[in-house]
């Protein structure tokens, strides 16, 4: 008996993180589905523009219903009820992570979810969406594609949930590479928490930059559209993401200053000196630590 102690104690301990999980779905939801709910009776039924869009595919074949802090239009329950727990997990941890209460925030944003690179690739176009989207937030609304033939579903939904949080509790005013960054960051955080309490052995992963494709950091920090070049547009987002990842190691508390400041229309080196000034003195020399920083795996 005592030889298998530790592993009832770890069987145990997933299964209360398990339940801290459901707890924003419904009281009568469970890992069964979602209670669906017709559209009349959704406690907000307003479409967005780029919701009507995305209603014109298989017009006949959506199903709605709601957790505590998400309404969902699906078309199978078996691939929103996970999308749901995932949802709820990472508003949680991400608002969590940035010291915000969500409980102040009663309206709840609307999730679109599809199925399969064709629907996705009909809404892309019909939203004029960039190629490479996989998912986007527009006004408080989430669009990702959720293939049910895929077991691991990678960081997407977390990524675009990290942008609804940083939208309702930091405004429209984050910088693009911010933005980016720190839905990178924080959904490759909240991604590994979540596989490690389903038992895998994950861990947040980070992409190596090397010194022909760095951007420099005053060329990178004042972007306010994404790189022409579809290569290019990849080493933003892994350059963005490694900058949050070395600001927010380096202080977390400071970080979160420093997010804020830059979302009230402070300058890149402003934000920096108000809140790292005594680290860092000057760009020149947060890019020659950070470049260093970027070129190892982490």
């Amino acid at each position: 008996m005592a030889s298998n102690l530790p592993t009832t104690v770890t069987r145990l301990c997933l299964l209360l993180v398990v339940l801290v999980f459901l707890e924003g779905l419904p009281s009568h939801a469970g890992l069964e589905g979602l209670n669906q709910v017709s559209f009349q009776a959704l406690s907000d039924q307003s479409t967005s523009l780029l919701g009507a869009f995305a209603f014109t595919i298989r017009r006949d074949d959506w199903h709605h219903a709601e957790s505590t802090n998400f309404i969902y239009h699906y078309f199978n329950s078996f691939v929103a009820t996970p999308v749901s727990v995932e949802a709820e997990f990472y508003y949680r941890v991400i608002a969590k992570e940035l010291d915000r209460d969500t409980s102040q925030w009663e309206h709840k944003s609307q999730i679109y979810i599809f199925e399969t690179p064709a629907d996705w690739t009909e809404f892309q176009h019909k939203a004029s969406l960039d190629p490479w989207t996989g998912g986007i937030h527009s006004n408080n609304d989430l669009f990702v594609i959720r293939n049910p033939q895929y077991k691991f579903k990678g960081h997407a939904l977390g990524h675009e949930v990290s942008h609804l949080v940083l939208h309702r509790f930091f405004g429209s005013g984050i910088p693009l590479w911010l933005n980016e960054g720190f839905a990178e960051y924080s959904s490759r955080v909240a991604y590994s928490a979540f596989m490690r309490a389903r038992g895998y052995a994950a861990h947040p992963n980070s992409a190596v930059i090397t010194a022909g494709e760095f951007i420099p950091l005053k060329e990178l920090t004042e972007m306010i559209s994404y790189p022409v070049e579809e290569s290019r547009v990849l080493v933003f987002y892994q350059e963005s993401e490694k900058l949050v990842r070395f600001l927010a190691k380096e202080d977390k508390s400071k970080f979160v200053e420093f997010l804020d400041l830059m979302s009230k229309g402070n300058r890149f080196e402003t934000a920096l000196w108000k809140t790292y000034g005594g680290r860092f003195a000057s760009l020149e020399m947060l890019q020659s630590e950070f470049q260093a920083f970027a070129a190892k795996d982490s």
